[in-house]
C-alpha cells in the first residue's frame, strides 16, 4: 500500500510548458507502474525518466499517492470527454452500465497500473489531495453524459454516486480475480438497473 499522502497539495502548473512537464511525468509514471506495480515505483526513477529534477517532481506531486491519484483523475476525465451519443432504444440504466463497463475494460488493459491508481486513491485524503475531487466530478460528468442529464439536480448526483461506489468494488474484484468478466458485467448491469430504475423522482 502507498504511504499516506503528505499534508500538502501539489502545485498547479500555470504555463503551457509546466503543463507539458506535468503530463510527461504522469505518462512516465503510468508506464513504470504498468510494468512494475506501485510498490516498486521510485520517485527518483520517475523524475529521471521524465527528464525533470526531483524537486520539480515533488513540487507537483508530494508523494506517490498524489502522483497516481492525479493519473486516475486524468484518465477518468479522458473517459468523460469521449462518451458517445446514446444509441436509440438504449435505456438510461443500460447506458450507464455500458459506460462503466467500458471504463473497466480500459483500465484492465494495464492491471498493475489500475491497481496503483485504486490503491493511491484509497490512501488519499481529500484535504491534501485535491485530485480526489477531480475523480469524483469526472466520474459524475461521465455518467451524467451517458444518462443524458443536462441539468443535474442533487437527486441525480446522489443516484449516480451509488453505482460509482459499487463500480469501485467490482473493479477491485476483477483485479483480484475474485470475479470473472462475465460475473462482473452481470453484477454491474444488475446494480445499474436496480439503483437507477425509474421511480417517483426519475433521473
Amino acid at each position: 500500500m502507498p504511504r499516506i499522502a503528505e499534508a500538502r497539495a501539489g502545485a498547479e502548473p500555470t504555463s503551457p510548458r509546466q503543463r507539458a512537464r506535468r503530463q510527461s511525468i504522469l505518462r512516465v509514471a503510468a508506464d513504470i507502474a504498468a510494468s512494475t506495480g506501485l510498490e516498486r515505483v521510485q520517485m527518483h526513477e520517475v523524475a529521471k525518466s521524465a527528464g525533470v529534477a526531483i524537486a520539480t517532481l515533488y513540487r507537483y506531486f508530494p508523494s506517490k499517492t498524489h502522483l497516481f491519484t492525479a493519473l486516475m483523475a486524468d484518465q477518468i476525465e479522458g473517459f468523460a470527454a469521449r462518451v458517445p451519443e446514446r444509441a436509440p432504444g438504449t435505456s438510461p440504466q443500460e447506458a450507464v452500465f455500458e459506460t462503466l463497463g467500458s471504463a473497466t475494460r480500459k483500465l484492465l488493459r494495464r492491471p498493475a497500473l489500475a491497481t496503483a491508481m485504486i490503491q493511491s486513491a484509497n490512501a488519499a485524503r481529500a484535504t491534501t489531495v485535491p485530485d480526489l475531487a477531480r475523480i469524483d466530478s469526472g466520474f459524475l460528468d461521465l455518467l451524467l453524459r451517458a444518462r443524458g442529464v443536462e441539468r443535474p439536480t442533487d437527486h441525480h448526483i446522489t443516484r449516480l454516486r451509488l453505482p460509482i461506489l459499487l463500480w469501485y468494488g467490482v473493479l477491485q474484484s476483477r483485479l483480484n480475480e475474485r470475479l470473472t468478466p462475465q460475473q462482473a458485467d452481470a453484477d454491474l448491469r444488475m446494480a445499474c438497473h436496480l439503483l437507477l430504475a425509474p421511480g417517483p423522482e426519475t433521473g
